[in-house]
């Protein structure tokens, strides 16, 4: 192999960009970076291990999220969930997974093995503390009955909510440790009365179980939402 010759792991290498990008978003999602933390543009090179020019760009993609507020010459703020963005979260939601919840009738047998697989990974990651994993694994298990609705413009805007589910769902969990045998019991009631063919059971239990989770985040997230 020649000098010019790109290593199997340099031609998968991500853009430096790109790895500021992933680092900065994945600690503000689990909470690394919380609401109200400056970051510079220095620690962030240092960090990832690149230049200031990445990093740049990499913070100007996470603004345009709504993650990020760039102040020139100081650094970037890291957001803190608002109450408004709480409020139509859970809004949204509700519109979105109870409707989901009346269209999966009668539950097809892959979609109820994929909700018991999501189930037991909940419980694996419950075990070891990990709440990220926790917190992502409780968000498929909601996002796969959304999909199995078979609306795809549905599916697409409850995919637009994956970032600020997560990042409100760790936050819940650090101010409400309890919450994730909870959550785990509530998913497994959600899927007992999809496997049970109970449609009325299963928007119910969805209705109540995000209402709960919403009521607690409202209280539970960082900044001016305590």
């Amino acid at each position: 192999m020649s000098a010019a010759t790109p290593t199997p792991a340099q031609a998968v290498r991500r853009p430096a960009a790109d790895r500021v990008y992933h680092h900065v978003k994945q600690a503000v999602l689990d909470r690394r970076y919380e609401g109200g933390t400056l970051l510079t543009e220095g620690d962030l090179a240092d960090a990832v291990g690149v230049s200031r020019t990445p990093v740049r760009e990499a913070l100007l993609r996470l603004e345009a999220e709504g993650l990020l507020k760039l102040y020139p010459k100081k650094g970037a703020l890291v957001l803190p969930v608002s109450a408004q963005e709480i409020a139509d979260v859970v809004e949204t939601r509700l519109l979105v997974e109870e409707h989901a919840a009346r269209r999966v009738f009668p539950a097809a047998d892959s979609l109820v093995r994929r909700l018991e697989e999501l189930l037991e990974e909940q419980r694996r990651h419950a075990a070891t503390g990990d709440l990220a994993a926790f917190a992502a694994a409780d968000r498929c298990f909601h996002a796969e009955i959304v999909r199995a609705a078979g609306n795809r413009i549905l599916s697409h805007l409850y995919d637009q909510l994956r970032d600020r589910q997560l990042r409100m769902g760790v936050a819940t969990m650090n101010a409400h440790p309890d919450r994730i045998t909870k959550n785990i019991a509530e998913h497994a009631e959600i899927l007992e009365a999809l496997r049970g063919g109970d449609a009325g059971a299963a928007t119910a239990a969805v209705h109540r179980h995000i209402t709960r989770v919403g009521a607690l985040v409202r209280g539970g997230t960082d900044g001016g939402a305590r």
